[in-house]
């Protein structure tokens, strides 16, 4: 069903005194079999997947595998695939950039973390979305400064509408969701970490900071660019490569070796 952004606008404002569940039935009834989960398969990904999993276990459930994961969160995403019963596709980098990596990307992620996310991340959800009309995702306001601005329905330039039913949630409900069904933590919950991402770019947090600090703490960074303007436009915002040679030949030709 194709809605006017005014519709989902309206719509956004009357979802905000619904629970998440009933978001989520509504998307289903409306998306569905077009329809997808995101999930990075931490601690603050598990009750968006249990209600997901006792609604409707047939929704596609798309995970980003960056190649920098911690080995406890690919773990802990086999853990929660068999126990909720999910349906789970991994979504991996373009091979187009294969040789670019493999030449350039070994501390991309230090020299230029932005571009790592577009091409680890963004670009890859942007063509898995391709496949879909709606994404379910397990944003909330409280996250970060960009979140807190979000609506409940987001209508996304190229016609992609963007659900985010956890968007009204705090901390605490996540963490009285979790003691209620008696569900799972990620395995380094426990040691410190609160919103992990990639090994290189993720830390335990100290107390008293917010549950993101721990996300490439020491750079002017917050968000990857799956809900920022990044993912709103195809191709690298500009400015994003710091080589703008290496850009234009994304799968460079391997170097000549001397006769």
């Amino acid at each position: 069903m194709a809605f006017t952004a005014e519709e989902l606008a309206a719509l956004s404002l009357e979802f905000e005194t619904k629970t998440p569940q009933e978001i989520i039935q509504w998307a289903i009834e409306t998306y569905s079999p077009n329809l997808a989960v995101s999930s990075s398969f931490q601690t603050q990904s598990v009750p968006l997947l249990h209600m997901v999993s006792r609604i409707d276990p047939e929704i596609l459930i798309f995970f980003l595998d960056t190649g920098y994961h911690f080995w406890e969160t690919l773990m802990f995403r086999e853990q929660l695939q068999r126990e909720l019963n999910l349906r789970v596709q991994n979504l991996y980098v373009d091979g187009m950039w294969s040789n670019f990596l493999r030449r350039f990307g070994k501390e991309l992620y230090k020299s230029d973390p932005d571009l790592c996310c577009y091409l680890r991340k963004v670009q890859p959800m942007q063509k898995a979305m391709k496949s879909v009309s709606a994404w379910i995702s397990g944003i909330r306001r409280d996250q970060t400064e960009n979140r807190a601005h979000a609506s409940i329905l987001e209508l996304e330039p190229n016609g992609l509408v963007k659900i985010n039913p956890l968007l009204n949630w705090s901390r605490q409900d996540v963490q009285s969701y979790m003691k209620e069904y008696n569900l799972p933590s990620h395995p380094l919950f426990d040691r410190g970490y609160r919103s992990i991402g990639c090994k290189p770019c993720t830390r335990a947090i100290l107390a008293g900071e917010s549950e993101r600090a721990g996300r490439w703490a020491g750079k002017d960074k917050t968000e990857c660019g799956l809900h920022t303007d990044m993912f709103k436009k195809e191709g690298p915002p500009p400015g994003l490569m710091t080589n703008f040679m290496l850009f234009k030949s994304p799968t460079l030709p391997e170097e000549k070796k001397d006769e």
